[in-house]
């Protein structure tokens, strides 16, 4: 092939593959899946809150803010890892924001209380908001200082902090409320979770 042959081949390749890329960025923002990270106590409870929230693709449970590599749960129950029951929400943008994932997540724990949530008590039932970037942050934060601004806490104690590594649960912890929903629903109602929510939050 002739050089200038090979540099008309050449421009339109790059002609068509930057109309390809073209063509494709808006496919790929309507299929993007996003995470998150939050910690509100036992992780039961908020997966299965996480997982009735339209937009929600998937929710997992797992350990995070620790120090130990994958942790068991043996270790993380007994509170000497560091990390703290998590789940990592995997969400659609174009259905629901992750500033509406915060706010939601705030109704559904208690954020007065420092490490402890509800029935559970230790650093590892401990309250978190974990970003990933510098505009989950912003966003997490100024969530927290408008809860507080409005008088509705009298303070929060959840703390809002970079994600660090994420490790899954053992797997018969994954979706527990649906394979044992007569023992998850004895635990939720017989450690106040939803009682004590109403009493923050209210009903609406």
């Amino acid at each position: 092939m002739s050089a200038r042959r090979m540099t008309v081949a050449v421009l339109v390749l790059s002609v068509v593959a930057g109309a390809t890329g073209a063509a494709d960025a808006p496919l790929a923002g309507k299929n993007e899946v996003r995470s998150a990270i939050f910690a509100g106590g036992c992780f039961w409870c908020i997966e299965a809150d996480f997982e009735k929230l339209p937009g929600v693709v998937a929710v997992q449970s797992g350990y995070t803010a620790g120090r130990t590599v994958n942790p068991t749960y043996e270790q993380v129950s007994a509170g000497s890892t560091g990390h703290t029951e998590a789940v990592r929400v995997s969400y659609d943008p174009q259905k629901v924001s992750y500033a509406q994932l915060v706010e939601y997540f705030w109704r559904h724990i208690d954020p007065t209380v420092k490490n402890r949530q509800f029935c559970d008590v230790g650093s590892q039932y401990r309250s978190g908001i974990y970003w990933q970037n510098e505009g989950e942050r912003r966003i997490a934060e100024s969530s927290r200082n408008a809860l507080l601004a409005s008088g509705k806490l009298p303070r929060i104690e959840t703390e809002i902090m970079a994600a660090s590594a994420f490790y899954p649960a053992e797997e018969y912890h994954q979706d527990y409320y649906r394979k044992n929903p007569i023992r998850y629903a004895y635990y939720r109602q017989g450690c106040g979770r939803d009682a004590r929510v109403q009493q923050i939050w209210g009903s609406g």
